[in-house]
């Protein structure tokens, strides 16, 4: 916990960048009949009934410390879809990086044993040598602040019925546009110094 903290309270370095990783899905669902449109004095009216069109997975990248988020939605959560994501952060996002610290919850395929399944060794070591990875407790996900953004684009873009990924992607990447134009990020202020009075409990008792 107090590892991941800590690097919260990092400055910017453009060659040693850090971000948040984490994922959720989307139940896409379709309408089986036309929504009625919306109306001076009423709002859109959707039938009770709906189809459902399968599920999609967003995997959200945040840098707080520039106020910018990347959603990719995939049909899957694969360990070949993470490892493909971490190629994307050194290759496209930081090519210019020499580390890069990936903040993350500790699902069984955010390891480095995923990258080794999707490339060739040679490939998979290239990639890794340029990330290092930072691993929020056990039951401790909401120290990640790429959950935070996920709750956001839960309630701000995804609260409502999607049919199918395309509808999805074009929603999703609109979203995005906007807020990274906005550069919003987290005032996130609980620190080591916080956790160590207020999840005391957490810590191991030491006998003198």
């Amino acid at each position: 916990m107090e590892n991941v903290l800590d690097i919260y309270q990092r400055p910017y370095e453009e060659k040693n960048p850090w971000i948040c990783f984490d994922e959720s899905c989307k139940q896409l669902v379709k309408e089986t009949r036309e929504p009625i449109q919306a109306e001076p004095g009423n709002k859109m009216r959707y039938d009770y009934q709906y189809e459902r069109n399968g599920v999609a997975n967003l995997f959200m990248f945040f840098e707080p410390l520039t106020g910018w988020r990347h959603v990719e939605v995939t049909a899957r959560r694969t360990a070949i879809d993470y490892a493909h994501q971490m190629k994307y952060l050194v290759d496209e996002r930081y090519p210019q990086a020499n580390k890069i610290g990936v903040i993350q919850d500790q699902l069984n395929t955010h390891v480095k044993a995923s990258l080794y399944k999707a490339f060739e060794p040679k490939e998979a070591k290239r990639i890794l040598d340029k990330l290092e990875f930072h691993y929020t407790p056990k039951h401790g996900s909401w120290l990640n602040m790429a959950e935070i953004e996920l709750s956001v684009v839960n309630r701000q873009c995804l609260n409502r019925r999607l049919p199918d990924q395309d509808t999805l992607k074009l929603e999703i990447a609109a979203w995005e546009k906007e807020r990274n134009q906005k550069s919003r990020s987290v005032d996130w202020r609980f620190t080591s110094a916080d956790a160590r009075i207020k999840l005391k409990r957490l810590y191991p008792s030491i006998q003198t």
